[in-house]
Parts: C-alpha cells; structure tokens; sequence
C-alpha cells in the first residue's frame, strides 16, 4: 500500500540556488510517490521547510513560518510538518524545535535529503515523530529525481561543500566537506536538460575553483567548463 499517493504537499524555501535545487530534489522524489503539489499551506497534507543558516533574514523568517504551521495541525491530526536544510544541521536549533514546536513531525539534513521518502512513509506508518541528520557525509546520490522551478533554466550540482573553513562563513559546518561529482554524471544530466529544451545551466557548488581536486583524475573546474560547453 502506497502511504504517499495522492497526498498534497507545499514546499516553503528560504536561502540560495543550492536550497532552491534542493527543494527541486524534494518535490521530484515525492511526486514519485504519486504527491501532488499544492500552492496552498491551508490545503496541503505535507508542508516541507527548507531552512537557510546563512542569511538572518531567511533565519527569522523560518521561526515566523514555523509557528503558523500549529493551527494546521490543530484542524489535521494527519497534517506532516517537515523541516530541512541547513538550520538542521545545527544541534541547537534541533534541540529547540523539539522543545517549543512539538507540532514538526521530520527533521532532516542537507546530507540525507535522498532518505526523505522513506521517513515520511515511516511517520504514516508508525505514527511518531523523527528526527535524522548526518554530521557530514562523503556521498553522493545521483539519479535523485527533480521537478524543476522553472521552463527555460535549471541548476546542475557540480560538487557539494567546502574546505576553507573561513572565519565569518558556517558552510563547511552545514554543508559538509568538498565532494565533487563526476564529470561523466554532470555531463549525463546536461544532456537530458538541453534534449528536454532547457536553455540556461546554472552550475551550483560552494567553491567551485576546487572542482575535481577530491577525485583522483586529472580534471579541474576549466577542463569541465570545456566539456559541458561542447554540449
């Protein structure tokens, strides 16, 4: 029995062009499930957040947003709150959702966005609440499924993390360390978006002058431009 089939769900994102793609990777995996999105909080049956730790903004906002969720699950027993993204990489801001927004039913991470599926099945099915995130993580999932934003431009993942640990910056902390994807697999899904007629490629990646230093092949971040661009 399909616990996710025909469930509405509404994807609130806050912060950058990675969150942005990431929420594309969400909305493709649910609507595997047989989800349909809806623009409306008030009518859906999953609302997912995905947080922003960079810009203070995005950070307030977020608790704003996150306390307006209560009154539906108030009127929905059945209603699933999500939260992911960056904030949920920190164990404070964990501790206080757990603490002052009982309502939330899925906390997750940047590192285990590919396992979203599975925990909300378990949430349906076992009727509790869960909380997963991976303190850093060395892999890369591909082939994760995305419903794209928009028709003519899409984001491309080249690589995730960073190495540089500046001073002012809590990238590394929240996205993890320096991973790059294979060049073969950027090139994989490049094809597939210009033969579906996507006319702008937005490269994403924290740092992308250290493209491919964490591979092992001879390849840096001018030698990818090369290639991509013969596409």
């Amino acid at each position: 029995m399909d616990l996710l089939n025909g469930k509405k769900y509404n994807i609130i994102t806050f912060g950058c062009q990675m969150n942005e793609h990431d929420s594309e990777t969400i909305a493709g995996m649910l609507q595997e499930k047989g989800c349909v999105e809806t623009m409306s909080r008030d009518d859906s049956d999953i609302t997912i957040i995905n947080t922003c730790s960079v810009r203070e903004n995005a950070d307030k906002r977020f608790f704003g947003t996150l306390g307006q969720l209560k009154k539906l699950k108030e009127k929905n027993p059945e209603y699933v709150a999500c939260v992911c993204g960056c904030m949920m990489q920190q164990q404070h801001i964990i501790d206080t959702i757990k603490s002052k927004y009982p309502w939330v039913d899925i906390i997750f991470g940047t590192h285990n966005i590919h396992r979203f599926p599975e925990l909300l099945e378990k949430v349906y099915s076992e009727k509790k609440k869960i909380a997963e995130t991976f303190e850093d993580s060395d892999q890369i999932v591909e082939g994760l499924p995305a419903k794209r934003l928009y028709k003519h431009k899409s984001f491309v993942n080249i690589m995730y993390g960073c190495n540089n640990f500046c001073t002012y910056c809590i990238v590394p902390y929240v996205r993890g360390r320096e991973r790059s994807r294979r060049p073969e697999e950027i090139e994989k899904e490049l094809r597939e978006l210009v033969a579906a007629g996507y006319k702008e490629i937005t490269l994403l990646g924290q740092n992308v002058n250290s493209y491919g230093k964490d591979l092992g092949i001879d390849v840096n971040f001018a030698d990818l431009l090369r290639r991509l661009n013969a596409v």
